[in-house]
This record gives C-alpha cells, structure tokens and sequence, in this order.
C-alpha cells in the first residue's frame, strides 16, 4: 500500500496522500473514510508556533474535506514558511492541494 501513495506541495505545506481501494479500507462496511495526519517538526518554530500551525492545519482541512476522493487518506506536513504564512495563504494553499488531489486520483 505505501507505494501507492503520492504527493503534491505548494509553498507553505506538502500534502501526502493515498487513496485506498475498497480491500485496503480498515472500516469495511462502514462507507468511505477519510483520515488526516499532521507533521509539524521543530524547525517550524517552538511548540506554541507548531500547535498554531495544527490548528489552522485542522480547520483547514476540516473545511475543504468534502474535495478529497471518499477513501483517501492524507498527512500535511508543514513548511517552515508555514509558522509565519497568513491564515489566508494557508487556505488558498489548502484549497489548491485539495483540488490537486482529486484532479489527480480521477486521473489515476
């Protein structure tokens, strides 16, 4: 399964996604899942800087979830641009990866 998983990056974040085939689903039964994942690491500030940066992350996420495919699963991994980015450059980021995402699994 992990060598299906691709990636698309814009300036502030990088978007690991996989989206999973009905016989990889962990809920089987249960309809389509999506799952999120964070990675904010030290050189994107201290922890005050990087719990601001997953908030926004999971606002944003939550926001534009509904674009990604049914089954897919994805880890955003934050830039260290990410610390000092406005709100809105995060979401128009987010937005544009979210797009990218399902434009590319349609293709797939």
């Amino acid at each position: 399964m992990l060598k299906r998983r691709r990636r698309v990056t814009d300036a502030d974040i990088v978007l690991h996604y996989i989206v999973r085939t009905p016989s990889d689903s962990p809920h089987t039964g249960r309809g389509p899942t999506r799952r999120l994942g964070l990675a904010v690491s030290k050189s994107v500030g201290n922890a005050v800087v990087r719990n601001t940066v997953k908030r926004r992350f999971r606002v944003l996420a939550h926001r534009y979830e509904d674009e990604l495919p049914a089954d897919c699963d994805i880890v955003l991994r934050a830039k260290p641009g990410a610390a000092h980015a406005s709100f809105q450059s995060l979401e128009a980021q987010m937005q544009t990866l979210f797009r990218a995402v399902t434009r590319k699994s349609e293709q797939s």
